[in-house]
């Protein structure tokens, strides 16, 4: 009597109807079958394929919750399909939406399914959403194997995204097993031996006491005493702001400066006749009207064009009609004028400009192809230009080329001498090295410190997000490369920043609240 009142207690029949309608296209009572004390919940086939459906939840979440979180780098993902396919789209903006319509699909189906289950109707889904399972567990995996062939450091970002968000990661997780312990403890009591009821609360059990521990062995530098955080980094423009204007133009290093940038970073081309000028790709195509101009140079390299046939180049149309960043926002009429008329930009005028605001400065620098007038005195030009061309003084200048480094530090020794890579502190102190140039995936709190204690600050490229920043911020970083200036300036402290005292409070107060609800839901 008991059982057959718990199984007909919430059994109010539109609400049923519409579950059992939209998981198995089951509107009419007749249709349906209720699941008797102590039997299971569905048919053998239905049980098999119940794991697919929480397999495809489990991939769609780690697949969004990847793809979200490399929103920083998305840039580069559309750049090197341009590379590939010949146009300019914003494939990753679409592979979010995507992703996201394809695990909200899947999460409804979930919900659905747990609702039927603590309502005591066995589970049918219907084959239309069958196949739906299929393809979301198929594109899943596909993606997360594809993404992890072609661009397998995004996982690096991914175990950094966890060092600002797995608190928040804790607490949801907690919620869903706070809300998962209804259905868990209905049919607990319906099972009517105790080996079937330690199969279904044995290892909700386990897993909820995993949650509970996690903690202990979670680490995030934003988790920081009160007077313990470092200063701002500071910021400095990747090809100046290109979300603002067309990047390595006048324009774009402008409104750097406009936007108080602390430095200006460039790619250096030499052409052909021997004049240094700002290009990031090997080839004229993305980013100038070359296939209007010269339509069948469009595929040569850029150093192997004379300067007076640059000049030709408009280098700003492009970004207008391109719109290189979904989150690029909407430009004056004043801006949409002054980017359609910019141009390839010489480096003895970067190098001026950078000076008179007395602003650092910072590029890769490109060797010519074989057969390049300068292909083997492509540092002397550079150094020509900028000793004595530009007139910009010495220690704004971040020299990054590790080809005749001594030569350099000879010639110029005002240089802050730099590298793009991780040594040894005493070989970088040898070689009178000041700043290290990291790839953001290198990020480590540790190594930043233990660097600064030999006075060698770290710059970290290319971060754009406000989480990412803040990560660094609280990791000791000098300064970082970024394309959003304009909004990290507005940033006046670390995001997710708290005291371990107050994560302690968060973390007894989630775990206290869970236990509870859950000691009250296996009570009634």
């Amino acid at each position: 009597v008991v059982r057959r009142h718990l199984l007909q207690r919430y059994e109010h029949q539109p609400f049923i109807s519409c579950l059992a309608g939209f998981y198995s296209c089951r509107w009419k009572r007749y249709q349906r079958r209720r699941t008797e004390p102590g039997k299971c919940c569905c048919k053998t086939r239905e049980c098999v394929f119940f794991p697919l459906l929480v397999g495809a939840f489990c991939f769609s979440l780690v697949f969004l919750y990847m793809w979200g979180e490399a929103k920083n780098d998305y840039n580069n993902f559309d750049w090197y399909n341009y590379g590939n396919l010949g146009f300019w789209f914003l494939w990753s903006l679409v592979l979010l939406i995507v992703a996201a319509i394809l695990f909200v699909y899947i999460t409804l189906l979930l919900v659905l399914a747990m609702c039927l289950l603590a309502e005591g109707q066995q589970l049918y889904l219907h084959w239309s959403h069958k196949i739906g399972t299929f393809l979301v567990l198929g594109f899943s995996i596909t993606a997360l194997f594809i993404l992890s062939v072609l661009w397998g450091d995004q996982w690096k970002t991914v175990r950094l995204s966890f060092q600002i968000t797995a608190p928040y990661l804790h607490i949801g997780a907690i919620t869903i097993m706070v809300l998962l312990s209804w259905p868990v403890a209905l049919h607990a009591i319906r099972a009517d031996k105790k080996v079937v009821q330690v199969i279904i609360v044995g290892p909700y059990l386990a897993i909820l006491l995993f949650l509970f521990l996690i903690p202990l062995g979670m680490y995030s530098p934003c988790i920081r005493e009160t007077g313990t955080l470092g200063p701002k980094p500071a910021l400095i423009g990747h090809r100046g702001a290109p979300m603002l204007a067309p990047e390595n133009t006048e324009m774009s290093f402008q409104k750097t400066i406009e936007y108080g940038g602390d430095g200006l970073e460039t790619d250096v081309t030499i052409s052909y006749d021997g004049v240094p000028f700002l290009m990031h790709d090997s080839t004229l195509r993305r980013t100038t009207n070359i296939k209007d101009i010269y339509p069948n140079d469009t595929a040569q390299n850029a150093a192997l064009f004379s300067w007076d046939t640059l000049q030709e180049l408009n280098a700003g149309m492009w970004f207008l009609k391109d719109k290189p960043f979904s989150c690029m926002g909407s430009l004056s009429r004043a801006d949409q004028n002054q980017a359609m008329n910019q141009s390839v930009y010489k480096l003895s005028n970067f190098l001026r400009l950078a000076d008179s605001q007395n602003k650092l400065v910072i590029f890769d620098l490109y060797r010519p192809p074989e057969k390049h007038p300068y292909r083997n005195s492509w540092i002397n030009r550079t150094l020509e230009v900028i000793l004595n061309e530009s007139g910009i003084r010495p220690h704004l200048v971040l020299w990054l080329e590790n080809d005749m480094r001594s030569f350099v530090q000879s010639v110029a020794p005002g240089f802050q001498q730099t590298v793009g890579s991780k040594a040894p502190v005493e070989d970088l102190v040898m070689d009178n090295i000041v700043k290290l140039n990291l790839a953001y995936t290198e990020m480590s709190s540790e190594d930043i410190w233990k660097y600064a204690k030999a006075n060698i600050t770290t710059n970290l490229y290319v971060v754009n997000e406000p989480w990412l920043f803040s990560l660094a911020w609280c990791s000791g970083a000098y300064s970082v490369t970024t394309d959003a200036i304009h909004t990290l300036k507005n940033l006046s402290q670390p995001l997710f920043l708290m005291t371990p005292q107050q994560y302690n409070i968060m973390w007894i107060l989630t775990d206290l609240t869970s236990v509870l609800l859950i000691s009250l839901i296996f009570a009634l």
